[in-house]
């Protein structure tokens, strides 16, 4: 019980900072952080709503809805984008560390992301046995790593593409490699923190 009242007052914390960073994009008159940190109060609402209005979801939706419904990967997602948003925006300064001001401010973002992605995808394929697909451990880490790195690699991809319409978006081949790494390394701190601590959860299977 202690346990799920800590990461629900993570969760939001985590609200009442991305709430900060509205209020500091409403003061700069940043159209473009006044999306983005709405969009982040609506994903971080998500989790402390849903799972007391849908207390038992449908059997197959169940595995791709289970991150929602564990709290601690919930906490680590809210931590991720409680951080980001304060790095494109520090809270009531005109400063973005992330595409001027610091432009190595993304590999937190990467590090925090390349861990929650993992965790997320790696906890619904260790779900998956409750629609009638068994992964075993070996199964599961594998898949988890081949999808993690094709939404990693797509995401660079996507960027790439984007750099002729969003001008502060030009990133070097190195930068590339850079932000794939620390993706890696927030996947392997995940896979260390589920294999080694069990939290926030574990992986079942052969």
């Amino acid at each position: 019980m202690v346990g799920i009242k800590r990461e629900r007052l993570i969760i939001t914390a985590s609200l009442v900072v991305v709430f900060i960073g509205f209020l500091t994009a409403l003061i700069n008159h940043r159209e473009d952080h006044l999306y983005r940190t709405l969009a982040a109060m609506l994903g971080l609402s998500v989790p402390l709503i849903l799972p007391k209005k849908l207390v038992y979801p449908p059997k197959k939706l169940k595995p791709f809805l289970s991150p929602i419904y564990n709290e601690g990967t919930m906490a680590v997602l809210a931590v991720f984008i409680a951080v980001h948003v304060s790095l494109v925006n520090v809270p009531f300064t005109h400063y973005d560390l992330f595409h001027r001001d610091w432009r190595n401010a993304d590999m937190i973002s990467h590090f925090l992301g390349g861990l929650t992605v993992w965790l997320i995808v790696a906890q619904i394929l260790s779900e998956l046995d409750g629609v009638g697909l068994k992964l075993t451990r070996r199964e599961i880490l594998l898949y988890t790593f081949i999808i993690f790195y094709a939404l990693s690699i797509g995401w660079e991809v996507m960027e790439k593409l984007s750099e002729s319409e969003i001008s502060f978006i030009h990133e070097s081949p190195a930068n590339k490699l850079r932000d794939l790494l620390m993706d890696t390394l927030g996947a392997l701190f995940g896979w260390w923190m589920v294999e080694k601590r069990g939290y926030p959860f574990g992986l079942e299977g052969d």
